[in-house]
Protein backbone atom coordinates (compact mmCIF):
# COMPACT_ATOMS: atom_id res chain seq x y z
CA UNK A 1 0.00 0.00 0.00
CA UNK A 2 1.30 3.10 -1.14
CA UNK A 3 2.23 5.86 1.69
CA UNK A 4 -0.35 8.79 2.11
CA UNK A 5 0.78 11.98 0.90
CA UNK A 6 0.33 14.44 3.35
CA UNK A 7 -2.21 17.24 2.70
CA UNK A 8 -1.60 20.51 0.78
CA UNK A 9 1.72 20.29 -0.69
CA UNK A 10 1.34 17.19 -2.41
CA UNK A 11 4.31 15.69 -1.74
CA UNK A 12 6.75 14.49 1.74
CA UNK A 13 8.33 17.37 3.57
CA UNK A 14 12.28 18.51 2.28
CA UNK A 15 14.58 17.38 4.65
CA UNK A 16 16.01 20.38 6.04
CA UNK A 17 19.75 21.66 5.20
CA UNK A 18 22.16 21.72 7.89
CA UNK A 19 23.82 25.50 7.49
CA UNK A 20 27.39 25.43 5.79
CA UNK A 21 30.32 25.11 8.10
CA UNK A 22 30.71 29.07 9.02
CA UNK A 23 34.13 29.78 7.23
CA UNK A 24 37.11 30.56 10.07
CA UNK A 25 37.59 34.49 10.53
CA UNK A 26 40.32 35.61 8.45
CA UNK A 27 41.71 38.00 11.60
CA UNK A 28 42.17 35.07 13.42
CA UNK A 29 44.32 32.89 10.38
CA UNK A 30 48.23 32.37 10.53
CA UNK A 31 50.41 30.79 7.63
CA UNK A 32 53.75 29.66 7.20
CA UNK A 33 55.94 28.54 4.61
CA UNK A 34 59.06 26.34 4.02
CA UNK A 35 60.77 26.73 1.19
CA UNK A 36 63.37 24.34 1.26
CA UNK A 37 66.42 22.73 -0.98
CA UNK A 38 63.11 19.81 -2.57
CA UNK A 39 59.84 21.23 -1.50
CA UNK A 40 57.14 24.69 -1.26
CA UNK A 41 55.64 23.62 2.01
CA UNK A 42 52.76 25.71 3.25
CA UNK A 43 50.42 25.99 6.35
CA UNK A 44 47.23 27.85 6.92
CA UNK A 45 45.72 27.56 10.68
CA UNK A 46 44.06 29.20 13.15
CA UNK A 47 44.58 28.90 17.19
CA UNK A 48 42.19 25.80 18.77
CA UNK A 49 43.22 25.71 22.56
CA UNK A 50 46.71 25.54 23.13
CA UNK A 51 47.36 23.47 19.90
CA UNK A 52 46.19 24.90 15.95
CA UNK A 53 43.55 23.80 13.17
CA UNK A 54 44.98 23.27 9.94
CA UNK A 55 42.52 25.27 7.33
CA UNK A 56 44.45 25.03 4.33
CA UNK A 57 47.72 23.55 3.21
CA UNK A 58 50.07 23.21 0.30
CA UNK A 59 53.23 20.86 -0.53
CA UNK A 60 54.83 20.63 -3.86
CA UNK A 61 58.09 18.83 -4.36
CA UNK A 62 59.77 21.72 -6.77
CA UNK A 63 63.61 20.36 -6.75
CA UNK A 64 64.78 24.26 -5.89
CA UNK A 65 68.52 23.07 -5.09
CA UNK A 66 69.07 20.78 -8.29
CA UNK A 67 72.80 20.88 -9.35
CA UNK A 68 73.22 23.47 -6.68
CA UNK A 69 75.59 20.91 -5.42
CA UNK A 70 78.00 21.29 -8.22
CA UNK A 71 76.97 24.73 -10.01
CA UNK A 72 76.85 26.96 -6.25
CA UNK A 73 73.52 28.31 -8.28
CA UNK A 74 69.71 28.12 -8.25
CA UNK A 75 69.00 26.52 -12.25
CA UNK A 76 66.38 27.60 -14.97
CA UNK A 77 64.06 24.94 -14.29
CA UNK A 78 64.11 24.25 -10.76
CA UNK A 79 63.07 28.33 -10.49
CA UNK A 80 60.44 28.50 -12.77
CA UNK A 81 59.02 25.17 -10.47
CA UNK A 82 58.86 27.20 -7.66
CA UNK A 83 57.52 30.46 -8.48
CA UNK A 84 54.91 28.30 -10.19
CA UNK A 85 54.31 27.10 -7.06
CA UNK A 86 54.49 30.20 -5.16
CA UNK A 87 51.55 31.40 -7.46
CA UNK A 88 49.13 28.51 -5.92
CA UNK A 89 50.46 29.65 -2.45
CA UNK A 90 49.49 33.31 -3.09
CA UNK A 91 46.13 32.80 -4.39
CA UNK A 92 45.55 30.68 -1.21
CA UNK A 93 46.87 33.37 0.81
CA UNK A 94 44.07 35.65 -0.98
CA UNK A 95 41.41 32.89 -0.56
CA UNK A 96 41.19 33.28 2.76
CA UNK A 97 42.29 36.35 3.78
CA UNK A 98 45.22 35.73 5.51
CA UNK A 99 47.26 38.79 6.91
CA UNK A 100 49.36 37.11 10.04
CA UNK A 101 51.94 34.95 7.72
CA UNK A 102 56.02 34.09 8.10
CA UNK A 103 57.26 32.97 4.56
CA UNK A 104 60.76 31.96 4.78
CA UNK A 105 63.63 30.04 2.57
CA UNK A 106 66.40 27.92 4.06
CA UNK A 107 69.10 25.93 3.18
CA UNK A 108 69.35 26.56 -1.41
CA UNK A 109 68.71 30.03 -0.94
CA UNK A 110 71.41 30.66 2.02
CA UNK A 111 74.18 28.74 -0.19
CA UNK A 112 72.92 29.48 -3.94
CA UNK A 113 74.76 32.70 -5.09
CA UNK A 114 71.60 33.71 -6.96
CA UNK A 115 69.82 32.73 -4.00
CA UNK A 116 68.90 36.34 -2.86
CA UNK A 117 68.10 37.75 -5.95
CA UNK A 118 65.78 34.80 -6.66
CA UNK A 119 63.91 35.71 -3.85
CA UNK A 120 63.41 39.49 -5.15
CA UNK A 121 62.27 37.56 -8.79
CA UNK A 122 59.60 35.58 -6.33
CA UNK A 123 58.57 38.95 -4.85
CA UNK A 124 58.17 40.55 -8.27
CA UNK A 125 56.07 37.79 -9.79
CA UNK A 126 54.13 36.49 -7.28
CA UNK A 127 54.02 39.87 -4.47
CA UNK A 128 55.01 37.12 -1.85
CA UNK A 129 58.22 38.38 0.51
CA UNK A 130 60.19 35.30 1.44
CA UNK A 131 63.13 35.91 4.16
CA UNK A 132 66.44 33.85 4.69
CA UNK A 133 66.42 32.25 7.68
CA UNK A 134 69.60 31.28 9.33
CA UNK A 135 70.54 27.52 10.38
CA UNK A 136 69.99 28.37 14.62
CA UNK A 137 66.15 29.89 13.96
CA UNK A 138 65.60 26.71 11.40
CA UNK A 139 66.80 24.33 14.15
CA UNK A 140 64.77 26.15 16.72
CA UNK A 141 61.60 25.99 14.64
CA UNK A 142 61.99 22.37 14.15
CA UNK A 143 62.22 21.78 18.29
CA UNK A 144 59.18 23.86 18.91
CA UNK A 145 57.35 21.69 16.57
CA UNK A 146 57.95 18.98 18.36
CA UNK A 147 56.99 19.78 21.91
CA UNK A 148 53.94 17.77 21.80
CA UNK A 149 56.01 14.59 21.54
CA UNK A 150 58.35 14.99 24.15
CA UNK A 151 57.91 12.39 27.20
CA UNK A 152 57.60 14.02 30.12
CA UNK A 153 60.09 11.47 31.49
CA UNK A 154 62.71 12.35 29.08
CA UNK A 155 65.98 13.35 30.33
CA UNK A 156 68.60 13.97 28.09
CA UNK A 157 66.52 15.11 24.28
CA UNK A 158 67.72 14.95 20.43
CA UNK A 159 65.81 16.86 17.55
CA UNK A 160 66.88 15.81 14.48
CA UNK A 161 65.34 17.45 11.03
CA UNK A 162 66.77 15.75 8.17
CA UNK A 163 65.79 18.64 5.00
CA UNK A 164 66.93 18.24 1.30
CA UNK A 165 69.83 20.81 2.05
CA UNK A 166 70.82 20.38 5.59
CA UNK A 167 70.24 18.61 8.67
CA UNK A 168 69.71 20.24 11.94
CA UNK A 169 70.69 18.59 15.29
CA UNK A 170 69.94 20.08 19.15
CA UNK A 171 70.66 18.12 22.16
CA UNK A 172 68.57 19.38 24.87
CA UNK A 173 68.76 18.46 28.81
CA UNK A 174 65.77 18.64 30.85
CA UNK A 175 66.70 17.42 33.96
CA UNK A 176 66.08 20.72 35.62
CA UNK A 177 62.73 20.70 34.34
CA UNK A 178 59.75 19.13 36.53
CA UNK A 179 58.80 16.32 34.71
CA UNK A 180 55.32 17.55 33.55
CA UNK A 181 56.67 20.57 32.56
CA UNK A 182 59.42 19.28 29.94
CA UNK A 183 56.77 19.55 26.84
CA UNK A 184 56.27 22.97 27.80
CA UNK A 185 59.81 24.13 28.30
CA UNK A 186 60.53 22.92 24.80
CA UNK A 187 57.62 24.90 23.35
CA UNK A 188 59.47 28.46 25.36
CA UNK A 189 63.04 27.64 23.10
CA UNK A 190 60.83 29.60 20.41
CA UNK A 191 61.97 32.81 22.06
CA UNK A 192 66.10 31.81 21.56
CA UNK A 193 68.09 28.67 22.69
CA UNK A 194 69.61 31.19 25.39
CA UNK A 195 66.93 32.82 26.39
CA UNK A 196 67.10 35.77 29.03
CA UNK A 197 65.71 35.06 33.04
CA UNK A 198 62.64 33.61 32.90
CA UNK A 199 60.52 32.75 36.04
CA UNK A 200 59.76 29.02 34.28
CA UNK A 201 62.63 26.15 34.62
CA UNK A 202 64.18 26.30 31.02
CA UNK A 203 65.90 23.64 29.07
CA UNK A 204 68.55 23.66 28.35
CA UNK A 205 70.46 23.63 24.70
CA UNK A 206 73.88 21.56 25.66
CA UNK A 207 74.56 21.50 21.70
CA UNK A 208 73.55 22.33 18.19
CA UNK A 209 74.62 21.86 14.48
CA UNK A 210 73.77 21.93 11.02
CA UNK A 211 75.19 20.07 8.98
CA UNK A 212 75.19 21.48 5.00
CA UNK A 213 74.18 17.63 4.03
CA UNK A 214 70.81 16.67 3.64
CA UNK A 215 68.94 14.20 1.00
CA UNK A 216 69.06 15.81 -1.84
CA UNK A 217 72.54 17.37 -1.23
CA UNK A 218 74.03 14.15 -0.31
CA UNK A 219 72.77 12.15 -2.86
CA UNK A 220 73.96 14.37 -5.42
CA UNK A 221 77.37 13.82 -3.47
CA UNK A 222 77.30 10.52 -4.63
CA UNK A 223 75.59 10.50 -7.89
CA UNK A 224 78.76 8.96 -9.47
CA UNK A 225 78.83 5.66 -7.61
CA UNK A 226 76.43 3.05 -9.85
CA UNK A 227 76.61 0.58 -6.95
CA UNK A 228 73.46 0.59 -5.07
CA UNK A 229 75.08 -0.62 -1.47
CA UNK A 230 78.49 0.49 -2.29
CA UNK A 231 76.81 4.19 -2.76
CA UNK A 232 74.36 3.81 0.68
CA UNK A 233 77.14 2.88 2.97
CA UNK A 234 79.83 5.58 1.57
CA UNK A 235 76.81 8.09 1.72
CA UNK A 236 76.07 6.93 5.66
CA UNK A 237 79.70 7.17 6.86
CA UNK A 238 80.76 10.31 4.92
CA UNK A 239 77.35 12.22 7.02
CA UNK A 240 78.90 10.46 10.40
CA UNK A 241 82.14 11.94 9.76
CA UNK A 242 80.32 15.43 9.68
CA UNK A 243 79.15 14.85 13.21
CA UNK A 244 82.39 15.15 14.54
CA UNK A 245 82.35 18.65 15.78
CA UNK A 246 78.87 17.38 17.58
CA UNK A 247 79.55 14.68 19.88
CA UNK A 248 77.23 15.49 23.28
CA UNK A 249 77.31 11.90 25.22
CA UNK A 250 78.56 10.06 21.87
CA UNK A 251 80.69 7.77 23.77
CA UNK A 252 77.87 6.79 25.81
CA UNK A 253 75.05 4.12 26.10
CA UNK A 254 72.08 5.59 25.39
CA UNK A 255 70.64 5.76 28.87
CA UNK A 256 66.61 5.94 30.51
CA UNK A 257 65.18 9.32 29.97
CA UNK A 258 66.94 9.73 26.71
CA UNK A 259 65.09 10.45 23.66
CA UNK A 260 65.27 10.68 19.98
CA UNK A 261 62.65 12.99 17.65
CA UNK A 262 63.41 12.56 14.34
CA UNK A 263 61.14 14.98 11.88
CA UNK A 264 61.35 14.80 8.36
CA UNK A 265 59.91 13.08 4.71
CA UNK A 266 62.42 10.10 5.52
CA UNK A 267 61.84 9.78 8.77
CA UNK A 268 57.93 9.40 8.18
CA UNK A 269 58.57 7.40 5.20
CA UNK A 270 60.08 4.79 6.96
CA UNK A 271 57.63 4.80 9.92
CA UNK A 272 54.98 4.07 7.24
CA UNK A 273 57.52 1.20 5.64
CA UNK A 274 57.22 -0.33 9.22
CA UNK A 275 53.63 -0.50 9.06
CA UNK A 276 53.12 -1.53 6.34
CA UNK A 277 50.91 1.09 4.96
CA UNK A 278 49.28 1.01 1.76
CA UNK A 279 48.33 4.77 2.33
CA UNK A 280 49.89 7.53 4.00
CA UNK A 281 48.16 7.93 7.61
CA UNK A 282 49.72 10.69 9.17
CA UNK A 283 47.14 9.61 12.48
CA UNK A 284 49.48 6.37 12.45
CA UNK A 285 52.89 7.86 11.56
CA UNK A 286 53.12 11.04 13.90
CA UNK A 287 54.32 10.23 17.58
CA UNK A 288 54.92 6.63 16.64
CA UNK A 289 58.00 5.08 18.38
CA UNK A 290 60.47 2.73 16.49
CA UNK A 291 63.52 1.32 17.72
CA UNK A 292 67.08 1.16 16.01
CA UNK A 293 66.31 -2.41 14.96
CA UNK A 294 63.23 -1.63 13.43
CA UNK A 295 64.39 1.16 11.53
CA UNK A 296 67.45 -0.72 10.57
CA UNK A 297 65.02 -3.59 8.99
CA UNK A 298 63.65 -1.58 7.11
CA UNK A 299 66.60 0.38 5.50
CA UNK A 300 67.74 -3.56 5.01
CA UNK A 301 65.09 -3.85 3.09
CA UNK A 302 65.26 -0.41 0.62
CA UNK A 303 68.52 -2.26 0.04
CA UNK A 304 67.48 -5.36 -1.02
CA UNK A 305 64.65 -3.91 -3.26
CA UNK A 306 67.09 -1.90 -5.15
CA UNK A 307 66.82 0.98 -7.40
CA UNK A 308 64.08 -0.27 -9.44
CA UNK A 309 62.13 -1.83 -6.36
CA UNK A 310 61.86 1.21 -4.51
CA UNK A 311 60.60 3.14 -7.42
CA UNK A 312 57.34 0.79 -7.62
CA UNK A 313 57.03 0.16 -3.88
CA UNK A 314 53.85 2.95 -2.76
CA UNK A 315 54.91 3.26 0.60
CA UNK A 316 57.67 5.31 -0.55
CA UNK A 317 56.11 7.40 -3.17
CA UNK A 318 57.62 8.80 -6.40
CA UNK A 319 58.40 12.00 -4.84
CA UNK A 320 60.51 10.47 -1.92
CA UNK A 321 62.02 7.67 -4.10
CA UNK A 322 65.02 9.11 -5.40
CA UNK A 323 65.95 10.40 -2.29
CA UNK A 324 64.73 7.60 0.92
CA UNK A 325 68.70 6.30 0.29
CA UNK A 326 70.54 9.06 1.12
CA UNK A 327 67.80 9.90 3.81
CA UNK A 328 68.37 6.65 5.26
CA UNK A 329 71.89 6.83 5.07
CA UNK A 330 71.85 9.61 7.19
CA UNK A 331 69.18 8.32 9.78
CA UNK A 332 71.34 5.13 9.83
CA UNK A 333 74.48 7.18 10.54
CA UNK A 334 72.93 8.96 14.00
CA UNK A 335 71.61 5.62 14.98
CA UNK A 336 75.18 4.23 15.00
CA UNK A 337 76.26 7.35 17.07
CA UNK A 338 73.21 7.48 19.24
CA UNK A 339 71.60 4.09 19.76
CA UNK A 340 68.03 3.96 21.10
CA UNK A 341 64.75 2.45 21.55
CA UNK A 342 62.97 5.47 21.75
CA UNK A 343 62.89 7.33 18.48
CA UNK A 344 59.46 9.03 18.11
CA UNK A 345 58.34 10.16 14.37
CA UNK A 346 57.08 13.70 13.91
CA UNK A 347 55.21 14.49 10.72
CA UNK A 348 55.81 18.28 11.30
CA UNK A 349 58.52 20.77 11.50
CA UNK A 350 59.57 24.18 10.56
CA UNK A 351 56.30 25.28 9.17
CA UNK A 352 54.28 24.12 12.56
CA UNK A 353 57.00 25.80 14.15
CA UNK A 354 56.56 28.71 12.39
CA UNK A 355 52.76 29.04 13.85
CA UNK A 356 53.51 27.90 16.57
CA UNK A 357 56.31 30.66 17.16
CA UNK A 358 53.69 33.59 15.49
CA UNK A 359 50.61 32.15 17.85
CA UNK A 360 52.70 32.08 20.91
CA UNK A 361 54.41 35.65 20.71
CA UNK A 362 50.66 36.95 19.92
CA UNK A 363 49.83 35.14 23.14
CA UNK A 364 46.60 33.24 21.45
CA UNK A 365 47.90 29.91 22.51
CA UNK A 366 46.21 28.40 25.90
CA UNK A 367 48.43 27.97 28.64
CA UNK A 368 47.85 24.46 29.21
CA UNK A 369 48.82 21.10 28.36
CA UNK A 370 49.39 19.70 24.89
Amino acid sequence: MAPKRPKGAGAFPKPVESPAPKPPDPSELYAALDLGTNSCRMLIAQPKGSQFHVVDSFSKSVQLGAGLEHSGRLGRASMARTVQAMRVCRQKLERHGVKRMRLVATEACRRAVNGSAFLRTVEVETGLKLEIIEPEEEARLAVISCAPLVSTRTEQLLVVDIGGGSTELVWIDLTSVPKRERPRAIMRLHAGFHPQESPFPAAKVVDWISVPLGVATLRDQFRDVKDDAGRFALMSWFFEESLAEFAPYKDEQAREGFQIVGTSGTVTTVAASHLRLKRYDRTKVDGLRMTSDQIDRVIRGYLELGPEGRRRDPRIGQDRQALIMSGSAILQALLRCWPTDRLSVADRGLREGLLYAQMSADGVLEDGPF
